[in-house]
């Protein structure tokens, strides 16, 4: 955010609370007069849209989950390890009745990372190198340790500063890819996104790791209507 985008990544939660309120406004066709804390616009006003789109909030931990779901209409989650999911549901019904809201209004998106192959090793050797980056970062890194993992993300956060990429990518484990990836053949992934749903997941983004051309086709092939249902 601060490098790239060049927005200070600070007050993250109201940031995004006070964003997806005053785009409420906006879609309603008001003229804007906002004065948040993290986010300002004055004079602002467009045609008020008759069916705004909804606006769903990306959250990893308890804070920003319980916000979203609570201002929201959806919740999007993404590279969670599978034991964390029942906690992360737990503060989805906390956002959500603060809102006066049953909990299962709340959509829940997922973006599960998957590849169908029979080469389980070599996917796994394609989602550590290319999420033990993402793990190195604060945010994702303070997510996996709150998940469960506070070794791993340890291990993983000081290998990035040693510039040891070794030691950043083995702390993503076999047995801990497959906590958070999806990788294995038709069954078994079509498998672990039904488990996902029983879970609390309502809607599931499927988005193939960096396979062969014929592997993609394959995950994608696998949640066809035709070879899939719930």
């Amino acid at each position: 955010m601060g490098q790239w985008n060049g927005i200070a990544l600070d007050k993250p939660l109201i940031r995004v609370k006070e964003t997806a309120e005053l785009m409420r406004e906006i879609f309603a066709g008001k003229k804007t007069n906002f004065n948040g804390s993290a986010v300002r616009s004055h004079g602002y006003r467009q045609v008020p849209l008759d069916n705004p789109p909804l606006i769903h909030l990306a959250a990893l931990r308890a804070n920003m989950i319980e916000m979203a779901a609570q201002i929201g209409d959806g919740v999007i989650f993404n590279l969670w390890p599978r034991q964390a999911l029942p906690k992360m549901m737990d503060h989805v019904r906390i956002g959500a009745e603060r809102a006066g809201k049953h909990w299962r209004e709340v959509e829940i998106v997922n973006r599960a990372m998957v590849l169908c192959t029979e080469d389980k090793a070599r996917g796994r050797e394609i989602f550590r190198a290319a999420f033990a980056p993402y793990y190195a970062t604060p945010v994702y890194n303070n997510f996996l340790s709150w998940a469960g993992y506070g070794s791993a993300a340890d291990t993983i956060s000081a290998g990035w500063m040693e510039k040891d990429r070794a030691k950043t990518g083995g702390a993503l484990t076999d047995e801990l890819i497959d906590e958070i990836a999806i990788i294995g053949n038709e069954a078994e992934i079509q498998a672990r996104i039904r488990a996902d749903a029983a879970g609390g997941i309502h809607t599931h983004i499927i988005a193939p790791l960096a396979g062969t051309s014929a592997e993609i086709q394959r995950t994608f092939e696998a949640f066809t209507a035709a070879n899939f249902s719930f």
